[in-house]
């Protein structure tokens, strides 16, 4: 299958002032280098009306994660956790995540927010997903990148991002594959 995978960069995190937004367009950057990969972006703070309140727009959510054939999550770890926006966006649809695989870079404190990714592998397990084992953990993140937004360790960082990407997009590709030779829904049914 040579045609183009469509990787959806999913922010984990909705704060004012968020660190996501740094290590988010350092993964871009990277993903940009690489040939054969379509990137979308899904932000929790895209996807809500104008009241800080509002609701995430599900049908734009779907069509997002419909649309994409595999996800990078990019997520800090508050209190132990992944954030609560995360959250709501996993939670907000359920069968476009199904059998599309899921990658995770994380970052936080001395965990570099591991124990976030160790919750949410459980819940992607519950929407069929397949989560990639090799992550990008970056610890102590404040003193991990430059003002400019780029990694001290660049080299270390990228090595890292590439054998993830390269076992994401295997998945991506027969995952793929698979959905088009027969419905994942229809399994079960």
């Amino acid at each position: 299958m040579n045609e183009k995978m469509t990787i959806a960069v999913v922010y984990g995190s909705a704060r004012q002032g968020r660190f996501c937004d740094t290590v988010v367009n350092w993964v871009l950057t990277e993903l940009w280098a690489e040939s054969g990969i379509r990137v979308t972006l899904i932000d929790p703070q895209q996807l809500k009306g104008p009241a800080d309140e509002a609701a995430v727009n599900v049908a734009a959510l779907e069509e997002k994660i419909a649309e994409a054939d595999a996800f990078i999550i990019v997520t800090p770890e508050y209190n132990h956790g992944y954030p609560a926006a995360l959250k709501e966006l996993i939670d907000s649809c359920y069968e476009p995540w199904h059998a599309k695989p899921v990658a995770f870079i994380s970052y936080g404190g001395v965990s570099g927010g591991l124990r976030a990714v160790e919750q949410l592998r459980q819940v992607f397990a519950e929407l069929h997903t397949v989560t990639i084992r090799d992550t990008v953990s970056f610890s102590n993140v404040w003193s991990q990148f430059d003002a400019a937004g780029n990694p001290f360790k660049a080299a270390e960082a990228k090595a890292g991002l590439l054998v993830m990407l390269r076992r994401l997009m295997w998945w991506a590709s027969a995952l793929k594959a698979a959905r088009g030779e027969n419905a994942y829904s229809g399994v079960a049914a």
